[in-house]
């Protein structure tokens, strides 16, 4: 999977610059935090269960985690790794998705309106990891 990992990295650093938008699942018109996840990870070779009609913000920790079990990532056990899917916490009850590389995060900014790299601090070196727990492979 390490392998996996850095491919999925190396995608999502690919679409720095795609325009945010919400529920955006495709680069070509736009990605949020979620869509840039599975954009990624299904260009390095790996085809997940992506969530629907999901909110902005409003879901618990627990309705957030049940949909990346659903989707097929499990919890990171031991150290962190590139590509690995960092889930945090922000105030007022909203989550994030981004994948986190050695030294830096990539992540879709809905404030800025772009998918966006930016340095590790410690808020994403602290926060929960996620990786593929089965991989199921691409039939283009």
């Amino acid at each position: 999977m390490d392998e996996l990992g850095a491919r999925a990295f190396a995608a999502a650093r690919a679409m720095v610059g795609v325009t945010f938008r919400p529920q955006g699942s495709d680069p070509a018109t736009g990605l949020d935090c979620v869509g840039l996840v599975w954009a990624a990870y299904s260009i390095a070779g790996c085809v997940l269960e992506r969530p629907h009609g999901y909110p902005l913000r409003g879901w618990s920790r627990a309705q957030v985690e049940a949909g990346l079990v659903r989707a097929g990532f499990a919890p990171a056990v031991g150290d962190g790794r590139e590509g690995d899917v960092v889930l945090a916490a922000y105030p007022a009850g909203q989550f994030h998705l981004g994948l986190i590389g050695l030294t830096s995060f990539v992540h879709a900014h809905a404030g800025l309106r772009s998918v966006v790299e930016t340095p590790l601090d410690d808020i994403m070196r602290g926060a929960a990891r996620w990786r593929p727990e089965q991989c199921p492979p691409r039939y283009d």
